[in-house]
């Protein structure tokens, strides 16, 4: 479980810098994490540190929504899980409960990246 806290550790530790604002790959810039948040009604959170990471889960589910390949309640149902689980697991200080979050948030990665890939064709290879 350590090295997957390791790995989880390292792919959090990814920089986001230039993501909001930046250009996207379907074309336009990529909205402000806040906005992505405020799509759904719910107060902004602050996932500190993990911010880049959760950023990057949102805006390719996103993508996914934009283009009709997820619907709105899905959408703000994967936003609230992720506020939940960070809540409960992500912004204490407790290694375990930290490691449930990392391995949790990489779960959600996987799962946005494939959503977004059902719309993005520069995801798909061959």
């Amino acid at each position: 479980m350590r090295g997957l806290a390791m790995i989880g550790a390292a792919v959090l530790a990814i920089g986001c810098a230039g993501c909001a604002g930046a250009p996207g790959l379907l074309g336009g810039s990529a909205p402000p994490f806040a906005q992505l948040q405020q799509m759904c009604g719910a107060q902004q959170a602050d996932y500190g540190a993990d911010t880049p990471a959760v950023y990057s889960a949102v805006y390719d589910a996103w993508v996914a929504n934009r283009h009709g390949k997820l619907p709105q309640a899905q959408f703000c149902s994967f936003q609230a899980g992720l506020v939940q689980q960070y809540a409960a697991h992500g912004a204490g200080a407790n290694a375990q409960a930290r490691d449930q979050w990392v391995a949790y948030l990489n779960e959600q990665r996987a799962l946005a990246l494939s959503w977004r890939a059902s719309v993005d064709p520069t995801l798909r290879g061959g």
